[in-house]
């Protein structure tokens, strides 16, 4: 499976091979991602496709591409016993209900979530489920189109379109097992343009959220203090010469206080602190940056790997590179999960 994660600046693949019961690494690949105004054009997105498989030196069948962050409507409803297919019929004709804005032209999928076993007392008789809970996605049909005529050029049979949101959980769950069965945590992946945060109550998802900052913000706002251009700005964020503390800090604060805000809510709704945050995406190079956030979040961050579950048949430089890139691949991973299970 070719698993692609359709970034903001990068394009994020790995292609993962089932041998038995394990899943194997094969090959991984970042990309600088395609130029492009409003919206991608299939013939870009098609050239694209053919520079990742070209650059990992494959000829794979089947393709799951991760949707970014800004393309993917995705939240966590309720819904009543119903077939998965009036599901999405209800939210497409129901979009400012369940999902809070009138989304037309969306195509709809849903994932059903096993309900919880309540608690057997004596003599009571056994109550029937009257909703479930769902994570309802959406995307809109143009740009889905898109997506599947590129991939049908390349040759390529699109197995799976998943938002690029759930790739974190997946990879999570798979690679810390005991943590994501037994914590509460919250999960934050760092993007171009925007970050995410979910958090997971001993492995029930309880919470989801889309920050408007990313590591975009962070080196932009880095090269406007320092008056450096954005290139030198990108590496000295992730190299993190000491003189340029105080100029990242002011650029890391706000998402450090819109990640707490999201860890008050729940913890004020539940009751429960969060114990970790487990980080991801490229600015985690950075351990200062780990700092900051650890200070602005009053809890203990920390990278993770999202590959430890998966047997590594990496050659040559790529073995070399995959552990500093392991951070920047957790979505694509992730999302090849999500197609493999």
């Amino acid at each position: 499976m070719l698993s692609v994660d359709m970034g903001g600046r990068t394009t994020k693949a790995v292609l993962i091979e089932r041998h038995g019961d394990a899943l194997v690494l094969t090959r991984h690949a970042v990309l600088d991602a395609p130029i492009f105004e409003k919206k991608i054009s299939p013939e870009l997105l098609t050239a694209h496709l053919r520079d990742v498989v070209q650059k990992m030196d494959v000829h794979p069948k089947w393709i799951t591409l991760a949707v970014g962050l800004d393309d993917a409507v995705v939240k966590q409803i309720e819904l009543p016993l119903i077939p998965l297919d009036d599901m999405r019929q209800v939210l497409k004709n129901n979009s400012k209900i369940y999902l809070q804005q009138d989304l037309p032209n969306y195509v709809f999928d849903c994932h059903i979530f096993p309900p919880k076993a309540a608690p057997k007392i004596e003599g009571a008789k056994t109550a029937m489920v009257a909703k479930l809970k769902v994570l309802a996605a959406g995307v809109r049909q143009e740009l889905l189109s898109i997506y599947q005529a590129a991939i049908s050029e390349t040759g390529m049979t699109a197995d799976h379109i998943v938002p690029g949101l759930i790739g974190p959980m997946n990879s999570f769950e798979l690679s810390l097992p005991e943590q994501f069965k037994d914590e509460t945590l919250a999960l934050v992946d760092i993007g171009f343009k925007h970050s995410s945060v979910c958090i997971l109550d001993r492995g029930e998802l309880v919470l989801m959220r889309v920050v408007n900052i990313g590591g975009d913000r962070l080196t932009a706002g880095l090269a406007e203090a320092m008056n450096i251009s954005y290139a030198e700005a990108e590496g000295i964020k992730v190299g993190m010469a000491p003189e340029v503390q105080a100029a990242l800090e002011m650029q890391v604060q706000p998402l450090g206080r819109e990640l707490r805000a999201s860890l008050d809510f729940f913890e004020h709704q539940h009751d429960r602190s969060v114990s970790h945050v487990y980080i991801s995406g490229g600015s985690t190079q950075s351990e200062l940056i780990l700092q900051m956030l650890h200070a602005e979040m009053l809890v203990e961050c920390k990278t993770w790997n999202p590959a430890q579950f998966l047997q590594m048949a990496l050659r040559g430089q790529q073995a070399v590179e995959m552990e500093h890139l392991g951070p920047q691949l957790t979505v694509a991973i992730g999302a090849a999960v999500a197609a493999m299970n």
